[in-house]
């Protein structure tokens, strides 16, 4: 029997030895390898942090303690050890075991982690809230390097330093310093300043210096000394600089080092950083070679790596491609990306135009208040994000672009339903906030081709604030390309009484409700809106003279969804519609999601003969 099957939780973890814990990890790697294979899922990131996670489980109990992550795709370790191995079979498969933490799940899952920067500030919060009750827990922020990039991170541990709220935050660093390394000798005190010995003697000689007047003077002396040789030897770290204690940086692959370290950190009553060094994708080679690749993947070949299913052309992938066009015309392009220039499709621009993409982190306020500079003083700066992190921008947008009319362009990649990655990910709420934008004009393109038009004249004819938002994926049925400035209403399909109203990819569900209904004999007209704004709704008012009943089709979410706007242009015409509801909506292939709430094109066609029938 493998230790990792008796492992349910804190209790299974304290008694193991040393041997059997570096048993225990290898299981865990060969584990995670075989069932995210079968699944697809977030693997690299998972195998570089078994033995941090095997470390904190073991020292924490995280049904009581508070584990908080940054961002949760790492969670699966902690997962395993906390009683879910059987739920890995349906990791991210719908009603199945989520790939983020999630309360709902288990009482270990202290908090949802799917947007990063923002695990200290919860940390602290639950700190405080510690405090105020007078309860006794720990709590435990795990932030990577990626998530220290953005701002929140640091408005966080500047509040956390002088909070003196005890709790320990632990940085992964698994691919970036935050500072440069400074030396053996400085790696030489940090270890021997994090020996339970040292510490001991630390206090021990605070106390004996305490009890006189000539002691403390001592003691203050001795200390800025030693200060002062720090300073003079060593480089702060930046944390140190705020007040915080930081131990580090130490081997995130030892566990017996890093047990010790935390349950040294717990003895310290005060706000503790551990800096933890750790590899992406460890222990199992594909990975190592190529953690991007396995940062998050679908289903593969265990022993070689090879994805199972073939990459298709995607809108990211087009997007990607035009800009590189786009780029050799006009010198005044810029790109800007939050640490996905892979994600976005923009790794082909950083090689060619390295001097004009700006990659800065995780940090979207920054990037969006960046962009409104560069066209302020003349350049065109495309900004690539994914919908659901563009939402952290949204003031950016309103006071810093759309307010000074400003030529920047939103590339709004992952709009509408990413599938898998769930609640945190969906893009279901762009089509809503940016419509509060005086003068942002939205475009939503059905196709890969309409995409790079779109682009193509936002980058080259338009002279104010545009968004164009398009899904994760590629082409559906459509693949063509009706792209008019002027006219932002396509008929896709004629009809007279009856007409669905869509826009972007969900033409294609329409496309196919308005097939199946053809052939029950119900003629229902398509029309396509490519671009969300009043401009649109007004021409629509013209296309849709003499409707009777109307179907707003939409991939978004009932608050963010223009049906109520539609209505109020069509006053003498019935308007109905479908969209995704105002809950949170749930991890699953896109396929069953687009079922479940009754988006796909039988879905759609059955509702609408229902209504129609009910009329007659």
């Amino acid at each position: 029997m493998r230790i990792l099957d008796k492992i349910h939780g804190h209790a299974d973890l304290v008694g193991l030895s040393p041997q059997e814990q570096t048993i225990l990890c290898q299981e865990i790697r060969d584990f995670l390898v075989d069932n995210v294979s079968k699944t697809g899922g977030h693997l690299a990131a998972n195998l570089g942090v078994v033995e941090l996670f095997v470390a904190i489980e073991t020292v924490y109990n995280t049904q009581s303690d508070r584990l908080i992550f940054d961002v949760g795709h790492q969670s699966y370790v902690h997962k395993l050890l906390t009683g879910r191995q059987a739920d890995f079979a349906r990791l991210r498969q719908f009603g199945g075991m989520a790939g983020f933490p999630k309360p709902s799940e288990s009482q270990s899952d202290a908090f949802v982690a799917g947007h990063a920067s923002s695990s200290v500030s919860i940390a602290l919060g639950m700190a405080r809230a510690r405090s105020l009750q007078k309860e006794k827990y720990q709590v435990i922020a795990v932030m990577g390097d990626g998530a220290a990039t953005g701002g929140m991170a640091y408005e966080a541990l500047n509040d956390a330093a002088v909070s003196g709220e005890p709790m320990v935050i632990v940085l992964n660093d698994n691919e970036m310093s935050i500072a440069p390394n400074v030396g053996g000798f400085a790696q030489h005190l940090s270890r021997l300043r994090t020996k339970e010995s040292y510490l001991g003697m630390k206090r021990r000689y605070r106390q004996a210096m305490s009890k006189s007047k000539v002691g403390r003077g001592i003691y203050r002396t001795t200390r800025r000394m030693k200060e002062w040789l720090k300073k003079v030897l060593l480089r702060p770290s930046i944390f140190e600089n705020m007040g915080l204690t930081y131990l580090g940086p130490v081997d995130g692959h030892d566990v017996q080092g890093l047990i010790g370290l935390l349950r040294l950190a717990k003895t310290m009553n005060r706000p503790v950083v551990i800096h933890v060094h750790t590899q992406k994708g460890k222990g199992y080679a594909p990975a190592e070679q190529a953690p991007d690749r396995f940062h998050g993947i679908g289903k593969f070949d265990p022993a070689t790596g090879e994805a199972l299913a073939p990459s298709k052309p995607s809108f990211s992938g087009a997007f990607g491609k035009t800009m590189c066009e786009l780029a050799e015309q006009e010198p005044r392009l810029c790109a800007i990306t939050a640490a996905m220039p892979d994600g976005t499709g923009l790794l082909e621009f950083l090689q060619k135009y390295p001097q004009r993409i700006f990659d800065v982190g995780i940090a979207e306020e920054h990037a969006v208040s960046m962009a409104g500079g560069l066209a302020k003083q003349g350049m065109i700066p495309v900004v690539a994000l994914y919908s659901t992190f563009l939402q952290r921008s949204f003031d950016q947008i309103m006071q810093d672009i759309a307010m000074l009319n400003l030529h920047v362009i939103l590339a709004v990649d992952r709009a509408g339903l990413v599938g898998e990655d769930g609640e945190t990910h969906h893009g279901i709420y762009d089509t809503g906030f940016l419509r509060l934008a005086p003068g942002l004009l939205q475009l939503c393109p059905a196709s890969r081709t309409e995409l790079q038009d779109m682009l193509r004249w936002s980058v080259l004819d338009q002279s104010g604030p545009v968004a164009i938002r398009y899904p994760r994926g590629g082409d559906g049925v459509y693949a063509d390309s009706a792209w008019n400035p002027e006219q932002y209403v396509v008929t896709q399909k004629s009809g007279s009484k009856y007409a669905i109203v869509t826009y972007g990819t969900m033409v294609n569900h329409a496309m196919e409700a308005a097939r199946i209904l053809q052939e029950k004999g119900v003629d229902v007209a398509v029309l396509r809106l490519t671009a969300l704004c009043d401009k649109a709704l007004e021409q629509l008012q013209d296309v849709a003279k003499g409707m009777e009943h109307i179907l707003v089709l939409e991939e978004a979410a009932a608050s963010a969804a223009i049906h109520d706007t539609v209505a109020r242009y069509l006053p003498g015409c019935r308007v109905d519609y479908r969209d995704l509801g105002n809950a949170y909506v749930p991890h699953g292939d896109m396929t069953t999601l687009y079922k479940h709430y009754g988006l796909d094109g039988l879905s759609v066609a059955e509702y609408l003969q229902e209504a129609i029938q009910l009329e007659k």
